[in-house]
């Protein structure tokens, strides 16, 4: 897991981790800024410091190919195949956090998901 809103594409034609535009790049970028702008510590871009210490997000977003290369991903395929602007938000670098933790997250992430919402 991680802190960060990532969005097509996830691939690209050589294999390896560098970032792939989509023809509607600006717009996924808006949208990922949207979400991230509203939570703190993602938009700082270092969310996992202790796990990833280089790890960086300018902004609390990236491109999902530059930051790890994902072939016949869900994201792309939706995007390529039914026009579905979708983005993945990862909402922290613990997969499977404590149920009192949960609160925590809701609270972080509420804004977020109110002002992605707006973008509709």
């Amino acid at each position: 897991g991680s802190l960060v809103v990532n969005y097509p594409f996830d691939d690209d034609e050589q294999g390896v981790a560098i970032y792939s535009k989509s023809p509607d790049d600006a717009m996924f970028q808006q949208l990922a800024l949207s979400y991230s702008k509203e939570n703190t510590k993602m938009y700082q871009g270092h969310p996992c410091k202790d796990m990833y210490p280089t790890e960086y997000f300018p902004h609390g977003i990236t491109n999902g190919a530059q930051w790890y290369n994902v072939p016949g991903g869900m994201q792309d395929w939706n995007y390529l195949h039914t026009n579905c602007f979708e983005v993945t938000i990862e909402l922290g670098c613990v997969k499977y956090p404590k149920a009192e933790e949960l609160p925590k997250y809701w609270e972080q992430n509420r804004r977020s998901l109110l002002q992605f919402m707006k973008q509709v």
